[in-house]
């Protein structure tokens, strides 16, 4: 069974091969810093999203799966939807001053 390999016209590459991507440089995990030393912004915003309000809580410097458990703290705390990703944790509806008070109570000081 050979190993199949296509390229797309935007140079990149596909392969079946599991080791194809090895020579690639990966990116480095970053660290994840302490509650204390997190800058978070929580902030409104209606762009793009058909005049819909979604609470934005950026500024997270850490692990993607660090990320992905404040989101869904956050989340399960304003019984709200939402996603967290590239930083950035969004959670539909306007629950600004609540997630700052929560933030600030697990350890966030830097937070407004």
């Amino acid at each position: 069974m050979s190993k199949k390999h296509a390229a797309r016209p935007d140079g990149l590459a596909y392969s079946t091969n599991k080791d194809f991507f090895n020579d690639f440089p990966q990116e480095e995990a970053t660290d994840t810093l302490p509650k204390d030393k997190q800058r978070l912004r929580v902030r409104l915003d209606t762009k793009q999203r058909a005049g819909k309000v979604v609470t934005l809580v950026d500024g997270f410097t850490g692990t993607a799966d660090d990320l992905e458990a404040l989101g869904k703290q956050l989340k399960t705390k304003c019984g709200a939807g939402g996603s967290a990703k590239d930083g950035l944790i969004l959670i539909q509806g306007d629950y600004r001053e609540k997630v700052v008070t929560w933030l600030k109570e697990w350890g966030y000081i830097q937070t407004r």
